[in-house]
């Protein structure tokens, strides 16, 4: 009586867990990752310091990141990654003057950013297999006008949206 007690546990709860565990270790090591921002203001006001975000790891096997993407990056102070948005394209001149973009001469109209400023930089070309990035709080952003452009293999994956706090959930595009 005990055995088949025992047998119908098994089947019933630990046998279909062991699936369950296997396909959330896939997804989360091949797909998607949760990621929660622990650098400063620099993305604000879109992104703050203790926000939970869903990332994901498979577009940028397929094609490279584009203008606007808000990417997760391995190359932090201190062994922290950094999240910034992609401004510069490979083959494209940028230059950043009090915290406004130019990209091949053209001023190039940001919503998300704020608090312009910071140091400026270039006129540069961004080299093949490279991106200029940039924090959207410019004037205290880290990012590509201070250590330059990074390399497409330092992009981890790709912000999609906020899910906690609750309040503050949103996607981007």
């Amino acid at each position: 009586m005990f055995k088949r007690f025992l047998s119908k546990v098994l089947r019933g709860i630990v046998f279909p867990i062991i699936p369950a565990m296997m396909i959330a270790l896939f997804v989360n090591t091949f797909v998607t990752e949760a990621f929660i921002m622990e650098q400063g203001p620099s993305m604000q006001p879109n992104l703050f310091v203790g926000d939970r975000v869903m990332t994901e790891k498979v577009s940028y096997r397929f094609r490279e990141p584009m203008r606007g993407d808000i990417v997760v990056v391995e190359r932090g102070v201190q062994g922290v990654d950094l999240v910034k948005r992609v401004i510069g394209l490979p083959g494209e001149v940028v230059e950043v003057r009090s915290g406004h973009v130019w990209i091949n001469g053209e001023l190039q109209l940001e919503p998300y950013a704020q608090n312009f400023g910071g140091p400026d930089y270039g006129p540069a070309l961004i080299p093949i297999g490279q991106v200029f990035v940039l924090g959207d709080n410019r004037r205290i952003s880290h990012d590509s006008r201070i250590m330059g452009p990074v390399s497409l293999e330092a992009i981890q994956r790709r912000v999609l949206f906020v899910y906690w706090p609750i309040e503050g959930v949103k996607f981007f595009p």
